[in-house]
């Protein structure tokens, strides 16, 4: 599919990554094409860096490609991949993408940000930029009117400085701040917190999943972590925390485990839990990726996953359908895939089409645990 983007006269074609057969939903939103044409009378300054944080698939990194230096920070493997491919489809010079823990560039004269849906992250970024923007400098944010709630905005008071918003078009809002150095504060130190029954100190940076405390799903999983020599190469698929795969990791000491993770944020926070937690932190390895992408067919011979169901505020199953099928290609003959979601979400009618067997090892209310074999 290739979706184009018209807005003033200038079209790009733009792609949604992953890319799936038959797949519709487009590669930017109306909160894009606002932030986009409120921009268009600016007089941008072709030396003085654009930031932009949280660009879904480039929509906003293409736009301003050739018309100052920018740079954009994510959290996303796959929205880094997707950017970077959109500029070389629409023949665009090249621009600095970084991840939200990196170092900011200085003097940026327009800061563009789409509304992330962690305000844990939002409240992040917002310290950071109270820290590095001159007095010139303007952010705008942009969102949907229904994710931009009052407590939205006291976010940007509290953090950044005095904020106003605009009418709504086509269902999206743009936030209008510029930072009060008085507010500057040290930014805050990931959460960290104990998990007593498996001995585990656990470390979150601002966007992963669950900031607290281990989430009921991950909880639950723990419990069925097989132990066994015959595994030697364990992969725990969309790893968050890392908190499944050290445990696995601990159990298998014989066994190389790999942590694989779209966020960088899980990916730091996975490294430094593997760090706190095993005797060899160099049992665990770990990999920013699209699923499995690019691992070797054949090469895994245990699978853990607890799949997400949606794709930033997308609602899907499309990630866990990835899962299962780069996980079956993945896994030596012999080789288990052991899954937890929530009853509702279907996955035994899925990895049984993938595998072509399923059974329940693990339940509660809520959350099931399935194995398949290859």
């Amino acid at each position: 599919m290739k979706p184009e983007l018209t807005l003033h006269q200038r079209t790009l074609t733009l792609k949604r990554f992953p890319v799936r057969k038959n797949e519709t939903l487009q590669a930017w939103d109306a909160a894009d094409e606002y932030l986009i044409n409120h921009c268009q009378e600016m007089e941008l300054d072709p030396e003085r860096p654009i930031l932009i944080m949280n660009d879904s698939f480039g929509a906003l990194g293409c736009w301003f490609a050739n018309q100052a230096p920018v740079t954009s920070v994510t959290d996303s493997f796959i929205a880094k991949q997707a950017c970077q491919e959109n500029l070389e489809r629409n023949q665009l010079p090249p621009i600095s993408i970084i991840d939200c823990l990196a170092k900011l560039p200085q003097n940026p004269q327009l800061v563009l940000l789409k509304q992330p849906k962690n305000n844990r992250l939002l409240s992040w970024q917002l310290q950071q930029l109270c820290h590095l923007l001159p007095a010139d400098c303007m952010v705008i944010a942009a969102g949907k009117v229904k994710e931009i709630h009052t407590s939205t905005l006291k976010l940007f008071e509290k953090f950044l400085g005095e904020t106003k918003t605009s009418l709504a078009v086509k269902k999206a809002r743009l936030i209008f701040c510029k930072a009060n150095p008085s507010l500057a504060k040290p930014l805050p130190r990931p959460t960290q917190w104990d998990v007593p029954e498996h001995k585990l100190t656990i470390t979150n940076h601002a966007n992963v999943f669950s900031s607290d405390s281990l989430d009921i799903g991950g909880r639950l999983l723990l419990d069925f972590i097989p132990q066994d020599k015959k595994y030697q190469d364990i992969i725990d698929l969309g790893c968050g925390n890392g908190v499944i795969g050290i445990k696995a990791a601990q159990l298998n000491p014989q066994a190389k485990v790999t942590c694989v993770d779209e966020s960088f944020m899980a990916a730091a926070s996975c490294r430094e839990n593997a760090n706190i937690n095993l005797e060899n932190p160099e049992q665990l390895t770990v990999v920013n990726a699209n699923c499995l992408d690019n691992f070797e067919p054949d090469s895994a011979d245990l699978v853990l996953c607890n799949p997400p169901f949606h794709q930033q505020n997308t609602v899907t199953d499309h990630i866990a359908w990835q899962m299962f099928c780069d996980a079956q290609r993945t896994l030596r003959k012999g080789g288990e895939m052991i899954v937890i979601g929530n009853r509702q979400l279907g996955y035994h009618e899925k990895l049984k089409r993938v595998f072509n067997n399923v059974k329940l090892i693990g339940q509660n209310n809520k959350f099931v645990v399935l194995q398949s074999t290859k």
